[in-house]
């Protein structure tokens, strides 16, 4: 699972990358549950398909939700249940799939018997794209926002995943999408999504403790609420 990343959040990395345009104020640095940041999904003008960059809530919300602060439980899905669990099943079922751009994600290691965050990334320098989906909630005011969560697979048998989180939690790990798979993974079926679930070689990734920098200006609603029991 992954409740913190720094985005990719310069348009310039983001065209070079991921070939998507867009345009959008600057953005905090980190992304924690219920802050805001870049994803990009599939769109068609005209008769004519690209990728867009949308910026939106991490923590997807389902049109029912009630609240904002519901996103801070589901910023994660699992792949195994995203097609039956309420708040998912809706953008999966309309294939509502976009990439998270994302230079680095950070996960707890309690290998020294306290939580001290990892920052994990590829080892070629390239920014990661990440498997998630997207939806729209109308606030009560009746605006309308823009929300992600990220897709997460089993990493028990993962050499490096599996070494994150608490020694008796389940292994869970985002989907870092090839390259060559982005366009299956935005527009392709069920089964061509489905496929594409799977873990990115250890050999290709490199991880290193990144210590929590605690500072004023994080604005208070871009932490996730757990973020200080998770990391020393």
């Amino acid at each position: 699972m992954c409740a913190n990343y720094t985005p990719v959040t310069q348009r310039e990395l983001v065209k070079l990358h991921f070939d998507a345009g867009g345009d959008w104020e600057p953005l905090p640095p980190e992304a924690w549950p219920g802050s805001v940041a870049p994803f990009i999904r599939q769109v068609e003008h005209e008769g004519i398909k690209g990728r867009e960059v949308s910026v939106g809530r991490f923590g997807l919300l389902p049109h029912w939700a009630k609240d904002p602060g519901f996103g801070k439980m589901t910023y994660n899905a699992r792949s195994e249940t995203v097609h039956e669990k309420p708040s998912f099943r809706d953008a999966w079922r309309k294939a509502q799939r976009c990439i998270i751009p994302a230079e680095m994600i950070f996960e707890p290691n309690f290998e020294t018997g306290k939580a001290v965050r990892w920052g994990i990334s590829r080892l070629d320098g390239k920014p990661m794209g990440l498997a998630g989906l997207w939806s729209v909630w109308r606030t009560p005011q009746g605006e309308f926002w823009d929300s992600f969560t990220m897709l997460t697979i089993n990493a028990q048998s993962h050499p490096l995943m599996n070494r994150f989180h608490r020694p008796d939690d389940e292994k869970r790990m985002v989907v870092i999408l090839p390259e060559a798979a982005f366009d299956a993974w935005l527009e392709g079926t069920e089964k061509e999504a489905r496929d594409l679930l799977a873990p990115f070689a250890a050999k290709d990734m490199q991880a290193e403790p990144k210590p929590l920098i605690r500072t004023r200006s994080v604005p208070v609603t871009s932490k996730s609420p757990n973020a200080g029991d998770l990391f020393a």
